[in-house]
């Protein structure tokens, strides 16, 4: 009787390819971060000496290198695809293989299993686990290297609920306060509420994320037939709507989880908010790198499993030449997006859609 796991179940020879991929992954990563951070050292030293030395390994370095490290996984996956594999076809290794009788798409059921496992690590890492760690990382940036912090926002008009609209004239983040403030209610096309505030001051030692306290305020209430007016000194209200919702600071898109993300782009949307462009293409940027791992393994593999004349040297040159033509595609496809002249899942799937031609190209040429 036929096994029907036979043809799923790795072997001897795809876990010695697995070993291979992922040592090789790993030892890629390892090198390439520790090269960052001695140059990363090197050009803030001057800005370093203000933290202690707690603060530069505990709150940057720490949450810098898998940061950077997620951030080009891709990249690394196809360098240590294109190094091992040149390595395997240097020695003969590929045709001993095929020699058996082994397919070439059969051959690429270990480089699939491994890029597996990467994808599903630089998905996690980068949706649930660092953002988390940014939210340190950034803040040290602003408050020792780039010394820029959001400290007010002006002009803010926001449709905080269905129906509800609100208009601050400025926000000071050091106080947490707005200033000049005008909440209209509308039932329909008709203004049936109409508050004004000289401030509002955002608790944040409340449960309720939501809490304001209004000041010197007054509220006209239009529902019935006669208006009334109720004015005073301080008055505590709900409003859904806190200061994330309006001032957004530098990688602020780079501390939220999936969910996180996904969630604040809908309600800005809601609201009629315009300056979301880089919400969107971080949201679609971890997906997309998730799926360029296996592209980008297929083209490693494809490319270097032929044993060629110039040997690894020019598998390798070869694949930092598509490695630097895949991050200038992203980069100028992100800058559109930015710009608001391609949407941002379009922008951060044209770089992959693109690289799918390329990959199978490569995988017809490739030796079988």
């Amino acid at each position: 009787m036929r096994n029907p796991l036979k043809g799923i179940l790795l072997k001897r020879l795809d876990w010695y390819i697995v070993r291979k991929f992922l040592g090789t992954y790993f030892f890629s990563i390892l090198l390439i971060v520790a090269i960052s951070v001695v140059f990363d050292f090197n050009e803030h030293i001057d800005k370093l000496k203000e933290a202690t030395a707690h603060e530069v390994i505990f709150q940057y370095y720490l949450n810098f290198i898998p940061y950077f490290a997620n951030l080009f996984s891709p990249l690394f996956v196809f360098v240590a695809v294109i190094f091992f594999t040149s390595k395997l076809a240097e020695n003969s290794e590929i045709i001993a293989m095929f020699s058996t009788g082994m397919s070439f798409k059969r051959m690429l059921r270990p480089y699939i299993f491994s890029a597996s496992i990467i994808a599903a690590l630089t998905f996690c890492l980068g949706a649930y686990i660092i953002p988390r760690g940014s939210v340190t990382r950034i803040a040290f940036e602003n408050r020792y290297i780039k010394k820029k912090q959001a400290t007010n926002a002006r002009n803010i008009q926001l449709e905080v609920e269905d129906g509800v609209i609100i208009y601050i004239e400025r926000f000071e983040t050091y106080n947490q306060t707005a200033y000049r403030v005008a909440l209209d209610r509308f039932d329909g096309k008709k203004l049936v509420s109409h508050m004004t505030a000289r401030t509002m001051e955002f608790d944040t030692l409340s449960i309720d994320q939501n809490h304001w306290k209004a000041r010197n305020y007054m509220i006209r209430d239009l529902s019935g037939n006669q208006e009334v007016i109720e004015q005073g000194d301080a008055i505590d209200t709900l409003i859904s709507l806190c200061p994330a919702d309006f001032l957004i600071e530098r990688g602020q898109q780079e501390t939220m989880t999936q969910p996180e993300l996904k969630e604040y782009i809908e309600r800005q949307k809601m609201r009629g908010v315009g300056n979301i462009q880089e919400f969107e293409i971080e949201y679609h940027k971890r997906i997309a790198m998730t799926f360029a791992s296996f592209i980008l393994t297929i083209m490693g593999a494809s490319l270097a499993s032929r044993k060629r004349k110039g040997g690894m040297g020019l598998h390798l040159g070869i694949g930092l030449g598509l490695s630097f033509t895949y991050i200038m595609f992203q980069t100028l496809a992100s800058s559109f997006a930015v710009s608001g002249a391609m949407s941002a899942a379009w922008a951060e799937w044209m770089p992959n859609i693109l690289f799918i031609f390329i990959a199978i190209y490569l995988y017809y040429k490739a030796p079988k």
